[in-house]
């Protein structure tokens, strides 16, 4: 089954990618949830980060971008509707928050035997900017992806799945940012970079987004307990 292939992913990456030695494997878990706006994402995030605690885990969450000073500096530039950046300079943007938010408290965290949630790592670059904005080749964005996060890759990555115009729905009554704002033509073009990563990645658990919440919730949590117990 999927899942049991998803066993072997805890996460062993090097802790910097120059270096001639290969760093100890971390001691926490890494895990990300994607989906466009409006997948109820933050549910989900909610809901995990209450159980595992519950159960005795350490657990950080943090949102991209953001979760230090300068990237949540960064991520106000990159969503205020009074700036359009060049779409290199946005992924590069995205990037430097990234980068800032793995070494500042991402990788410590893992370090110290944490479960480190992620609502969005370098997925959503791939997904939004990479597809929705039609930027960049594959090849260029994972080099990119690789700096930027430090060579990190979830254990596993719930992809919130959700028609469109059911997420619209969801979103109309909240204050849109630049990139909510966007039309229906871009989203259509991100969620076929999310079905892409998904068909591609292991790591990626698709879920569907209209089930009843606490489905959802159950089939998360039954995930991220196998990946827990398999070290």
């Amino acid at each position: 089954q999927r899942a049991d292939r998803l066993d072997a992913s805890r996460l062993t990456v090097q802790k910097r990618t120059m270096t001639s030695h290969p760093a100890p494997a971390h001691r926490g878990l890494l895990l990300s949830f994607e989906g466009i706006d409006g997948s109820g994402k933050s549910t989900q995030i909610s809901l995990l980060t209450h159980a595992l605690r519950q159960r005795g885990h350490s657990v950080s969450v943090y949102r991209e971008p953001g979760g230090t000073p300068l990237s949540e500096k960064i991520r106000d530039l990159l969503l205020d509707p009074a700036y359009e950046p060049d779409p290199v300079t946005e992924i590069l943007l995205f990037s430097a928050a990234r980068s800032e938010l793995a070494a500042r408290r991402i990788l410590p965290d893992l370090e110290a035997g944490h479960v480190v949630i992620l609502d969005r790592f370098f997925d959503s670059t791939t997904a939004y900017q990479g597809y929705g904005n039609g930027v960049l080749g594959e090849q260029a964005l994972e080099s990119i992806h690789r700096l930027a996060a430090h060579a990190l890759v979830p254990g596993i990555t719930f992809y919130l799945r959700i028609p469109i115009q059911h997420a619209l729905r969801r979103l109309a009554a909240q204050e849109k940012d630049r990139i909510e704002s966007k039309d229906e033509a871009f989203f259509s073009r991100v969620v076929e970079g999310y079905e892409q990563l998904a068909r591609r990645h292991r790591r990626f658990i698709p879920l569907d987004a209209l089930a009843p919440v606490e489905q959802i919730h159950g089939e998360i949590l039954s995930h991220a307990t196998r990946l827990l117990t398999s070290a």
